[in-house]
């Protein structure tokens, strides 16, 4: 099992979102995530998202990436701007990659279904290829809408 951080400013929205699709959607990546400033709960919308996809786990909550630090990851991704900033020095074995997304935060739900949607298409992909290379993935993938 590959692990992956995702990482944003406040780990309510995007990170939370990526965490669930990345999951549900690649059963041989363990996600967790984290925020340079988290907010301390997670979007409603974006939990309702993740509920929508069947990827909602009770399990996620906005915390600190002090909470992740001494956890080994095969890959960290951070998926806004302000996180790649501030993003932490990691072993050099542990690849760190920057896929930014727009924050949908303040915005109607359907923003949040767009940034599902561009995650799954753009993000899932991504990921598979950072970890796993040209190996085939057909026997570990879960068939979903990134397939």
């Amino acid at each position: 099992m590959k692990k992956v951080l995702i990482l944003c400013t406040g780990n309510s929205c995007r990170s939370i979102l990526a965490e669930g699709l990345v999951n549900k959607y690649l059963p041989a990546v363990l996600a967790k995530s984290a925020g340079s400033r988290p907010k301390g709960e997670v979007n409603e919308n974006a939990k309702k998202v993740l509920e929508q996809e069947e990827a909602w786990s009770e399990e996620y909550r906005s915390k600190s990436m002090d909470e992740v630090m001494d956890e080994d990851f095969d890959l960290v991704v951070t998926v806004c701007d302000n996180a790649k900033e501030s993003c932490p020095t990691y072993p050099s074995k542990t690849q760190v990659i920057h896929v930014g997304f727009e924050d949908p935060e303040g915005k109607p739900f359907e923003a949040f279904l767009d940034l599902a949607q561009k995650m799954k298409k753009e993000l899932l992909p991504i990921i598979e290829e950072r970890l796993f290379g040209d190996q085939d993935f057909e026997q570990g993938l879960r068939k979903g809408p990134h397939a």
